[in-house]
């Protein structure tokens, strides 16, 4: 009998001690969700923010006429670094409906053309600004105004009063007119146009 209880007494100890080992299974099991700690039942990601640099923005003049063809300036903003062929860029979308409607203001640029490109030196200070065909479509008195509007936007961005201007189409050199009527294949100054400019 003594030998009895001690066996039974292994056995109960055995199955005791077991009973506080870690479960083990072969395959996974669903788990209730009244057993999920909180928040891990949200198929929601979570977001984050993210804050982007904002654009610096800087204004500029261009330069559009009135409604006696005089030129006029005009303040435009642009994006800081503000390229010259950005600055050009707003002179070509002309005056908004604001500026055309309520103030006649109008320009003898084509919506049609476009500023390939523009370099700028500073010794000495020259701006070739390079337009596409449609720049050499422009006919009549309206070529000088067109040419006006392009120099004086230039060397008011440039910030010298020196500063010649050199038009190309396609690449190619092109003689322009400048206030006097007489045709010029160097570079133009702003102090050729200033007839044109409102008093």
């Amino acid at each position: 009998m003594t030998r009895r209880r001690v066996v039974f007494a292994v056995v109960v100890a055995a199955l005791t001690l077991s009973g506080c080992a870690i479960p083990t299974q072969r395959t996974p099991s669903a788990i209730p969700s009244s057993h999920v700690p909180g928040g891990l039942l949200d198929h929601q990601l979570p977001t984050t923010t993210t804050t982007q640099p904002k654009a610096t923005l800087v204004q500029v003049k261009i330069y559009l006429l009135n409604a006696n063809h005089r030129l006029v300036p005009v303040t435009r903003v642009v994006q800081i670094p503000a390229p010259l062929k950005s600055v050009i860029t707003s002179l070509l979308g002309g005056p908004d409906r604001t500026e055309e409607g309520a103030k006649g203001i109008t320009t003898a640029i084509p919506s049609n053309v476009q500023v390939l490109s523009a370099t700028e030196s500073k010794t000495p200070p020259l701006v070739i600004v390079n337009f596409n065909q449609a720049f050499g479509q422009i006919t009549g008195s309206f070529t000088e105004l067109a040419v006006a509007q392009v120099v004086f936007t230039v060397v008011t961005q440039s910030g010298l009063l020196g500063t010649g201007v050199i038009f190309k189409i396609e690449g190619e050199t092109i003689s322009v007119p400048v206030a006097s009527g007489a045709q010029v294949s160097g570079p133009v100054y702003l102090s050729q146009f200033l007839p044109n400019a409102a008093s």
